[in-house]
């Protein structure tokens, strides 16, 4: 299943991945040169003719059940709940598995941080200044129905999306200056000269709609009826805000395309929904699910010793990936009053002791998040070097002098849960911002009393949470949780209606387009982006530009190591955690090749069904 294959790369898990060309020969037509993949910097590693990709098993066999919980969201998507089946737009809470059921034109490789291969396209022409794009498309090509897929099918999805699609996809395509279909198998897509980098290949990794299915439909609107698509699977058997079940397609077009062999091995993958972990892990247990990646560090250390671990059943491992780590954290909304002073949030991320909760509710498993880039080559470390001092200068009047000096890292406290020197100091920076103790209470600058609402839909960060808390109320501040249910909360945080949030993105190996999304003081203008904190700095946009440019992996290195320290200096999130691993459990009826991608553990994307271990386990 293409979505479960590998994490996507684009922070937001909007679809591709920054790419670029690798020219292979020069067409009759003047100006163009023809390349049967894209990739950002470098060669491709596989070549024009290659049959699969390394790290599958061709000859897997198809059949079997996954049953799973959904992990990461894209668009709409809720982890608790969904209300329709379209994913792509702002209305409504999407259902899980969905972008399985599209193509698109090209997708990507899980050995190579930013390579993509043709799908639906073959093979793609650029011009010399690369504003011009002519994917070339597979003439059998099909929609589920058995209806064509043509280049005015590609043509009206791009469009749609810039025009109507969830902010996550049509900020995406802002510099896309048109797509049509010069021919049922040519799609012609033009960039304006503003272009960035990557934006070729987040056209390329962008979801194909039948444009017919569509017409006389609300695009925006919610909906139980699945879209049209011409994906490896179809929506089966589902039950609003509980389940959903993909069905594989038999007879699936693309099904022996290089990109696909050896992947999409299951007959059926469902989603099952749980408002409640502890819930969730029961369901695992008992075999409702069988498979699970596990994100709570008292349940990998403790929740793993019931029988079927001890009788061999149910497998447990860690597997290490060669990827950015995640970048987890609680965000400030700096649309409200309270947190618009650095020194008040600075003083906030004072109160939360990393080194105690690692300790005594993590178990010690993880590593403090220090950058926005972490455990990568973009991450800044110390002084500034001169290739960046050259990109932070413009805006030194306007910057933090604190930008042009070491990089910010988190205090690292006494262990003790409550370091008095931070707190003290934390204090100072509250004073020195105009707050005011009244007896126990804290005031803020204005004479409003000072109060944080942490909002969350699921009760699972408590523990970590409330010892934060604690410190904040010994500072005089009223902080307190709030869980919602899931759609209340979507809601809130498409309309930038909460204190603090905390917020899990999917860490790029090519940063890009999507650092907009997620950065941009465009995005955060707009309801429903990822640009949950409100950043509305020139220098950030400047330096996102340049990232977008970027034409070698110094460069990019470079920019990225800067925006860190603008970022960084700007203490827009109190940073959480992270490791450099995948902690997978799983019922033991799957096998899987013996080489994984280098990127990911290539699970369960290119796993198969074993039915003689499911046998064993008397699960067959």
């Amino acid at each position: 299943m293409r979505d479960i294959s590998r994490r996507t790369i684009l922070m937001t898990g909007a679809a591709g991945a920054a790419l670029s060309l690798l020219p292979r020969s020069v067409l009759a037509q003047a100006g163009e040169t023809e390349a049967h993949g894209l990739s950002s910097f470098g060669e491709l590693k596989y070549a024009p003719d290659f049959k699969h990709f390394a790290y599958v098993n061709p000859a897997a066999p198809k059949g079997g059940t996954l049953a799973i919980q959904i992990k990461q969201t894209t668009g709409n998507q809720n982890f608790d709940t969904f209300n329709t089946l379209n994913v792509f737009v702002l209305r409504g809470d999407g259902a899980a598995g969905m972008t399985s059921t599209f193509d698109s034109l090209m997708a990507g490789s899980g050995d190579e941080p930013d390579a993509m291969y043709g799908l639906v396209a073959k093979n793609v022409r650029i011009s010399n200044d690369k504003l011009t794009y002519r994917f070339i498309l597979r003439p059998e090509a099909r929609f589920h129905d058995g209806s064509k897929l043509t280049a005015k099918d590609a043509a009206f999805s791009l469009n749609t999306l810039k025009t109507k699609g969830h902010p996550v996809f049509n900020q995406l395509l802002t510099q896309m200056a048109s797509a049509e279909a010069e021919a049922d198998d040519v799609l012609l897509v033009r960039f304006t000269p503003q272009r960035s980098r990557d934006l070729h290949l987040i056209v390329a990794g962008m979801p194909i709609f039948s444009e017919r299915y569509w017409q006389g439909k609300d695009f925006e609107a919610s909906t139980l009826e699945a879209p049209l698509g011409s994906g490896p699977y179809k929506v089966g058997r589902f039950e609003v805000g509980r389940f959903i079940e993909f069905n594989r397609v038999p007879d699936y077009w693309a099904k022996d395309l290089p990109v696909n062999v050896g992947q999409n091995n299951f007959e059926h993958v469902r989603y099952e929904y749980f408002r409640d972990r502890t819930v969730a892990f029961e369901a695992f247990k008992n075999g409702t699910l069988n498979y699970n990646e596990e994100f709570t560090s008292r349940i990998w250390s403790t929740g793993y010793d019931f029988p079927a671990v001890r009788e061999g059943k149910v497998k447990k491992e860690e597997i290490s990936n060669d990827a950015p780590s995640t970048i987890q954290g609680w965000y400030f909304n700096m649309r409200r009053d309270a947190f618009k002073d650095p020194r008040i949030r600075e003083a906030i991320g004072l109160a939360f002791d990393f080194e105690w909760t690692n300790a005594n509710i993590m178990f010690g498993l993880y590593r403090r998040t220090t950058s926005f880039f972490e455990n990568s080559d973009m991450k800044a470390k110390g002084q500034p070097a001169p290739d960046e001092l050259a990109l932070l200068e413009p805006f030194r009047d306007k910057l933090p002098a604190s930008v042009f000096g070491d990089a910010i890292l988190p205090p690292v406290s006494d262990g003790s849960g409550q370091d008095r020197r931070l707190l003290r100091r934390a204090d100072e920076l509250l004073r020195e911002a105009g707050c005011k103790r009244e007896g126990g209470a804290l005031r803020l600058p204005n004479g409003q009393p000072f109060r944080i609402e942490f909002l969350d839909f699921q009760p699972s960060l408590q523990p970590h949470t409330q010892p934060f808390q604690a410190n904040l109320k010994r500072l005089g501040i009223d902080a307190v949780s709030r869980i919602v249910d899931a759609a209340q909360y979507q809601r809130r945080m498409e309309e930038y209606d909460f204190d603090m949030a905390s917020r899990n993105l999917v860490g790029s190996s090519t940063p890009g387009d999507s650092l907009r999304i997620v950065y941009g003081s465009a995005a955060g203008k707009r309801p429903g982006s990822q640009n949950i904190a409100g950043i509305d700095i020139p220098a950030v946009d400047a330096l996102i530009e340049t990232i977008g440019n970027a034409k070698s992996r110094q460069e990019l290195n470079v920019a990225c190591r800067a925006l860190d320290r603008v970022l960084r200096s700007g203490h827009y999130w109190v940073p959480m955690w992270y490791r450099a691993s995948e902690w997978l459990a799983y019922w033991d009826q799957f096998s899987r090749p013996e080489t994984k991608p280098r990127l990911t553990s290539g699970a369960p994307g290119t796993w198969w069904y074993d039915a003689e271990k499911a046998k064993r386990i008397g699960r067959g």
